[in-house]
C-alpha cells in the first residue's frame, strides 16, 4: 500500500530549539529554487553553446517539474522508515551531483539528466523538510520557523537567480552551476551537525491522498493553480529572451532587471499575511488580474527600459502572493490532512510548472517572446474570473 509520511511530533515532548537546523533547512530550500529557476536567467547562453533553440531550452524549466510532480508524493513513501535527517543530506548530495552534471555536461542530453536530478531533490526535499519546524522549535515558535525555512523561495529568485545570471554573464554559464554543486554539498554538510536525528514517527494510508480529490474546495485549488501557474512560467521561463529581443537589454544587465522583479517579488510575498487575512478570494483574483495586465501590456511597452521595469515590478508584487494563497487554499480546504494537503500542492504546482514552460516553449518556437507574453495574459485573465467564481475553502467564506 502506497502512504505518505505526517511528521508530528509527540504532545509529551518540547523539542530543544534547533534554530541552526531550521536555518540550514531555508539554505537547502534556497540552493534548490536557484537550481531549479536559473535557467530563465541563462537560457540564451545555454541554447547558444548546445545549438538549440530557445523553445527547446526551455525542457531545462519543464523537466524538473515533471519529475518533481512525481517525487513529491513518492519521496516519502521510499523513505517513510528513514532518518529525516540522513534523508535532507542525501537529497542536497544528489543535488551537488546534479549541478555538477550540468555544469561539466559536453551534450544537452547530459544536461538534462542533471535537470531530471534536480526535479527529484525538489520533490524529496520539499516533502520531507516543509514539516519539521514541529520537531526542531517549541509550539509558540513554530510559525517563525515556518516563515524562516520559506522565506528562502522568494530570497531565491531575488538573489540567487540575478546573481547566477550576472556570474554566468560574466565567466559563463557553467561556473554558476559548479558553484551551486559546491554550495550544496557546504549545507549537507551542516545538516550533518545543525540537526538532531529525525525518525519518521507516523505513516499514514494514500488513501488520504485520493480522499482529497473528492473535497470541491481541494479541486478548485487545483484548478486555479494550474490556470494561474501555466500562465506565470509559461511567460517567466522566457522573460530574458524577451528582454533582450524586445527592450533591447545586454545579457551583463538583464539580471538587474531580475533583481527588480525578484524585490518586487519579496514585497508582494511579504503583504500576503494582511491580504490573506481579508480574503483569499481576492487576493488571488487581483493577483492573477495584475499579472495579466503586466504580460499582455509588455509587448507593447515593453519596448522601453522604464515601461519594462515598471510591469516587472507589477508581475513581480502579483506573482508573490501565489505560492502562499494556493498552498492556503489547499491547506483551508482539508485541515484534518495539512501535511497531504501541502504534498499535493506540491506535485500540482510543480507539474503545472513544467506544463507552463512546456507550452511557451512550442509558442516561442512557433511565433515569438512577445506572443507567449499575450498568451499568458490572456490565460492569467480568465485565471481572475475562475477565481472569483470557483469554490473557495470554507473560512474564506
Amino acid at each position: 500500500m502506497v502512504s505518505v509520511t505526517v511528521e508530528t511530533p509527540p504532545r509529551a515532548t518540547l523539542p530543544v530549539p534547533r534554530w541552526a537546523g531550521v536555518v540550514c533547512l531555508s539554505l537547502g530550500i534556497f540552493i534548490i529554487v536557484t537550481s531549479e529557476i536559473l535557467p530563465v536567467g541563462l537560457l540564451n547562453p545555454i541554447a547558444a553553446d548546445f545549438g538549440v533553440s530557445v523553445g527547446t531550452g526551455g525542457l531545462l524549466m519543464t523537466l524538473p517539474g515533471l519529475v518533481a510532480m512525481v517525487s513529491a508524493p513518492l519521496a516519502t513513501v521510499a523513505t517513510a522508515r528513514f532518518d529525516r535527517r540522513l534523508m535532507l543530506m542525501l537529497f542536497m548530495l544528489l543535488l551537488a551531483v546534479a549541478n555538477l552534471l550540468t555544469a561539466a555536461a559536453p551534450a544537452y542530453w547530459l544536461v538534462l539528466l542533471g535537470r531530471g536530478l534536480v526535479g527529484l531533490v525538489i520533490g524529496g526535499y520539499w516533502s520531507i523538510g516543509a514539516g519539521l519546524a514541529s520537531r526542531l522549535v517549541p509550539r509558540r515558535s513554530v510559525a517563525t520557523a515556518t516563515a524562516i525555512i520559506f522565506a528562502a523561495v522568494p530570497v531565491g529568485s531575488v538573489l540567487g537567480i540575478p546573481l547566477g545570471t550576472q556570474l554566468g554573464a560574466s565567466v559563463g554559464w557553467r561556473v554558476s552551476f559548479a558553484m551551486l554543486c559546491g554550495l550544496s554539498m557546504a549545507v549537507a554538510t551542516a545538516l550533518r551537525w545543525a540537526l538532531p536525528s529525525l525518525p519518521a514517527l507516523e505513516v499514514t494510508s494514500a488513501a488520504v491522498l485520493f480522499g482529497l480529490l473528492r473535497r470541491p474546495g481541494v479541486r478548485s485549488g487545483l484548478l486555479v493553480t494550474a490556470l494561474i501557474v501555466i500562465a506565470h512560467f509559461g511567460a517567466y521561463t522566457y522573460v530574458t529572451p524577451f528582454l533582450r529581443d524586445t527592450t533591447g537589454v545586454g545579457k551583463a544587465t538583464v539580471g538587474g532587471y531580475l533583481l527588480i522583479y525578484g524585490l518586487a517579488g519579496i514585497a508582494g510575498t511579504m503583504s500576503t499575511s494582511r491580504t490573506l487575512a481579508r480574503s483569499l478570494r481576492g487576493t488571488l483574483a487581483v493577483s492573477a488580474g495584475l499579472i495579466a495586465v503586466a504580460t499582455l501590456l509588455l509587448p507593447l511597452l515593453g519596448h522601453r527600459s522604464a515601461g519594462a521595469i515598471a510591469l516587472l515590478v507589477v508581475w513581480g508584487l502579483a506573482y508573490g502572493t501565489v505560492p502562499a494563497c494556493s498552498q492556503t487554499w489547499f491547506a483551508r480546504s482539508a485541515p484534518h490532512a495539512t501535511e497531504a494537503a501541502t504534498v499535493l500542492f506540491t506535485s500540482s504546482f510543480q507539474a503545472t510548472l513544467a506544463i507552463g514552460a512546456l507550452v511557451g516553449g512550442v509558442v516561442v518556437d512557433a511565433a515569438s517572446t512577445r506572443a507567449v507574453m499575450l498568451c499568458a495574459g490572456v490565460l492569467a485573465g480568465i485565471t481572475a474570473v475562475v477565481v472569483t467564481l470557483a469554490r473557495t475553502p470554507r473560512s474564506d467564506r
